[in-house]
């Protein structure tokens, strides 16, 4: 099957590219604007000269069934909407764009092309995040703190942020009801944000400290008397009177570890089948981390 990976950077190479190349049946194109870096990665993962594009209308007309977007954010629109009107199927990085209209001018074309548009909110994948979804979840708090990275309201949410957003949407037990933010803002950077959902029977914490002096990514889901704690997605503590201890194994990788990989096959699988994938969900967190930005802006 034909696929196209446009955009080349850290995210690409580090968690799609190893993943996919390992995949059988797909024949792999990549596309970068960059010939230079097109022709390193490309001898690195042994992409035949034919399948290198510096062109995306090139690699389009290549045949692509489906395709991977790691390109720039503010780049995500152009690229999608071509893709989506030449009936190509897509799985992009978060988020779909800065603003909401460009995201729902994405969401909307894919409704009326019937095209697979998927975001990559990999965090739903991950394995310690499905299993924390089986638990009690009266109460869950989720940090994904930073250090010494301060930064303007609308990139650090949308960019950083809408992650914690998306998980707590994914693990929230009911209809959220109540939504809180609070932040610190000094010189125009937000320091920190802390958002609270709430509805029946529960409420949950999402927390980001840009200056904590660590990064570090911590899930706390607990009720009927039982906590469950995952720290930066791999090893889980389980509290019932004596904490235990289960670590990520040796040899899980760390795209499976991650949920990336999974994602991946998710996308993949509906490709073949057939099968549209809807991404009015992912918008609605795009919606929340709007309202989030608009509290912060407005303190």
């Amino acid at each position: 099957m034909p696929v196209g990976v446009i955009g080349l950077g850290d995210i690409a190479q580090k968690a799609y590219l190893p993943v996919l190349t390992a995949l059988p049946g797909l024949d792999l194109r990549l596309m970068t604007r960059d010939g230079a870096k097109l022709d390193r990665i490309g001898d690195t993962h042994r992409i035949p000269a034919e399948n290198r594009f510096t062109d995306l209308g090139q690699l389009i007309g290549s045949g692509i069934r489906a395709a991977f977007v790691h390109a720039a954010t503010d780049q995500h629109v152009p690229i999608v909407e071509q893709l989506l009107t030449a009936g190509v199927d897509v799985y992009v990085d978060k988020p779909l764009d800065y603003t909401l209209d460009g995201s729902r001018r994405l969401v909307d074309l894919a409704d009326r092309t019937g095209r697979s548009l998927m975001v990559g909110f990999n965090r739903r994948f991950a394995p310690a995040n499905v299993q924390a979804k089986e638990r009690p979840r009266d109460l869950i708090v989720l940090r994904k703190n930073r250090e010494g990275l301060p930064e303007a309201a609308r990139p650090l949410v949308f960019d950083d942020f809408i992650h914690v957003v998306d998980t707590l949407r994914f693990l929230v037990p009911g209809d959220i009801e109540h939504v809180d933010v609070r932040a610190r803002v000094r010189d125009g950077l937000v320091e920190h944000v802390v958002l609270t959902l709430a509805g029946e029977g529960f409420t949950a914490l999402g927390i980001m400290n840009r200056m904590s002096g660590s990064t570090e990514e911590i899930l706390e889901v607990s009720g009927g008397d039982s906590k469950r704690e995952v720290h930066n997605l791999a090893d889980v503590v389980d509290h019932r009177g004596q904490p235990t201890v289960r670590r990520r194994g040796d040899w899980v990788p760390v795209a499976r570890q991650r949920g990336i990989e999974q994602a991946v096959l998710t996308f993949l699988d509906a490709v073949r089948t057939g099968k549209a994938l809807d991404a009015h969900d992912a918008l609605r967190t795009h919606e929340l981390c709007e309202l989030i930005v608009n509290r912060i802006e407005a303190l």
